[in-house]
């Protein structure tokens, strides 16, 4: 079949027709991520008028039909005409891509929004959205349909010469997202975020949609130390202080704050302007090459590491570290259209020199502070050598025993990782079915014996000492943490098959809290799984129906009937189903269901907290938390 092309086959799209064409080139996709991007992008503008110091709060608010209103008490976008563009100034905003008060030098000093897709977008992608400004002591309305003018910006009365400000509202376009439904809970993390970032700024987040009517309101004076207050909150901290260094250097505005707990994983966010860089950058690197440096010296002036010692690692010094690095500077330069890593070389050089000045200063004048994180430091660096030892004696011995599987792995056949896959099951019951139900060429079983190691309250040697983590990690192939290469995996399917009782749960989550602090990659690149098994076996007539949840069997019973013919039984484990059921329910990549494990990293912050929260030592927040999320919980056995 040949395709004709030629000059006429060129499309020119017009305005916003490019957004609605390809939505996911501006905001990453059009599933619920993209959805609230969209809320993002507006708080956005109404954060920039809160660094310039002009905005003191910012309203949310989730209407009952799903549109959202975001008000600010800020200048008001400017209303005048745009003589470049013969119109508006807050029409260009709204209906042309790439303008706005970021790109001048004049209007904004920072701006989270600069490398936003911007309101033009939010409007594109929206069946209507309105727009409100209050300025010079009259009201201004504008009102817009899929990117559309539905008419010029008008005067529709008066307000007080002294109050000024901007309300959007906005309904999503049903015919652009695969979901339009808001969740109250995504919004709260990254509007929670902004308010601790933006020290004295108050956000009200309000949703209507539920009755009565919810609202939480987020307000931080301490900015970034109550940040890292919150984040420890499920954790104890090792010394009181929340250690602060704050400063300007080559026009980059600095802020750090940082405090141990006696946990042993790292937690470090860094921010530009206020928008999360998960893959770090500059900034990132020069807060770790600070506090190396500095901890490093002070050991050795202060006779704390004998002559014989060598060095602290970062690693060691940052074990059971909550840090936030917050800067801003005029023009940040990020890798790669997502924002998520920063480039720019002067960051770097700020905040090492502001981290190493404070942080110098800080220890002089606190040592037994000092003298705390630089004793758990050097236990971390005993712990990471005998991990190192533990690893260097499995390899060898890998090596001479030819056996680097590990002996109870049923391994598949097939040697391409795209199509195997490989079950992780608690209990050799368990196991054995499903060995027996495995398809041979693409599926693999690792028996795992009873509850693996919570690796939240272990350091790296225990955890490269423990045999069901072993197998786990030979089996994979990649290795973990700084030996981690995700090019080594064997499967491209990790599926968790464990019983769908409390004791199932608690096992999934040992293994997931695994993977998250030791192959957090695994997850993000979304081969990590949940199996699930049913809970109730239908029988009827020699007809046989299984059912996931309670609803199902519900809906199964209105079907075929409720009587006295109808045998249901409830699965408490899997070694309650022989193989052929087992495959079928389970198994089976024609009738099976998979959750497949996924990881917001704007998120990270309170995914890092919930896994604190579930697995660490403090039993107050995970009561709290318990009691806060019970109502989402599915399935619970009592």
């Amino acid at each position: 079949m040949s395709v004709e092309y030629g000059a006429d086959q060129i499309q020119i799209l017009e305005g916003l027709e490019a957004v609605r064409k390809r939505p996911g080139m501006y905001i990453g996709s059009t599933s619920l991520r993209g959805l609230h991007h969209l809320v993002y992008e507006i708080v956005d503008n109404s954060i920039d008028e809160a660094l310039a110091g002009f905005c003191k709060h910012i309203q949310v608010t989730i209407h009952e039909d799903n549109s959202v209103t975001v008000e600010d008490d800020g200048r008001g976008i400017p209303t005048g005409i745009n003589h470049k563009a013969g119109k508006p100034a807050v029409e260009v905003v709204f209906t042309i891509l790439h303008a706005g008060g970021k790109f001048g030098g004049g209007g904004y000093k920072v701006s989270g929004g600069l490398h936003g897709v911007g309101a033009s977008v939010v409007n594109a992608l929206s069946e209507w959205l309105e727009v409100t400004i209050c300025s010079e002591g009259k009201l201004y309305r504008q009102r817009y349909e899929r990117g559309n003018v539905c008419y010029p910006l008008e005067v529709i009365g008066t307000c007080q010469p002294n109050r000024t400000g901007t309300t959007v509202t906005f309904l999503p376009d049903k015919k652009i997202f695969e979901d339009t439904v808001f969740d109250f809970r995504t919004l709260q993390t990254r509007l929670r975020e902004m308010a601790f970032l933006t020290k004295g700024l108050r956000i009200t987040l309000t949703d209507e949609r539920e009755d009565p009517v919810r609202q939480k309101t987020y307000h931080y004076e301490g900015g970034i130390k109550e940040f890292v207050q919150y984040l420890n909150k499920s954790t104890t901290p090792i010394y009181n202080d929340i250690i602060y260094c704050e400063g300007m250097k080559d026009h980059v505005y600095v802020e750090v704050a940082f405090q141990h707990n006696d946990s042993y994983s790292e937690n470090c966010y860094s921010f530009v302007n206020n928008i999360n860089t998960p893959e770090g950058g500059t900034h990132l690197a020069g807060f770790k090459n600070a506090i190396t440096k500095t901890f490093n010296d002070y050991a050795r002036k202060n006779k704390l590491l004998k002559d014989s010692d060598g060095n602290l690692s970062g690693e060691d010094i940052r074990e059971g570290l909550t840090a936030i690095i917050s800067i801003k500077l005029e023009e940040p330069q990020f890798e790669g259209q997502t924002k998520q890593k920063l480039g720019n070389s002067e960051a770097r050089g700020a905040v090492d020199s502001i981290v190493s000045e404070k942080l110098t200063v800080y220890l002089e004048q606190n040592p037994q502070v000092a003298k705390l994180i630089l004793e758990k430091s050097i236990l971390a660096q005993r712990a990471r050598e005998a991990a190192r030892k533990a690893r260097d004696l499995t390899r060898r011995k890998s090596a001479l025993d030819g056996m680097a599987l590990p002996g109870k792995l049923a391994d598949c056949s097939d040697k391409d990782p795209v199509n195997c896959e490989i079950y992780l099951v608690e209990g050799d019951s368990a196991g054995g079915s499903a060995k027996t139900a495995r398809n041979r060429n693409t599926q693999a079983i690792l028996p795992l014996r009873g509850k693996i190691l919570n690796v939240e309250k272990a350091r790296l040697d225990r955890i490269y000492s423990n045999e069901e983590i072993k197998s786990m990690i030979t089996a994979f192939g990649t290795g973990i943490h700084e030996d981690f290469d995700i090019t080594k995996l064997r499967y491209h399917k990790i599926i968790i098959m464990t019983d769908a009782d409390v004791d199932g749960a608690h096992i999934s989550t040992l293994l997931l809290t695994f993977l998250y602090r030791f192959m957090p990659e695994l997850i993000k690149q979304g081969y990590v799984y949940l199996a699930q098994p049913p809970l109730y076996k239908i029988e009827k007539n020699k007809k046989v129906w299984y059912a996931y949840s309670d609803e199902e069997l519900n809906n199964i019973l209105v079907e075929i009937g409720r009587d006295q013919n109808n045998k249901i039984q409830r699965y408490k484990g899997l070694g309650e189903m022989d193989a052929e059921q087992l495959w079928e329910t389970t198994m089976d990549p024609e009738r099976r269901i998979l959750l497949r494990v996924t990881m917001n990293e704007e998120e990270s912050s309170e995914v890092d907290l919930t896994f604190t929260t579930l697995m660490g030592d403090k039993v107050e927040p995970r009561k709290e938390f318990i009691e806060a999320n019970a109502k989402y919980v599915r399935n619970l056995d009592i």
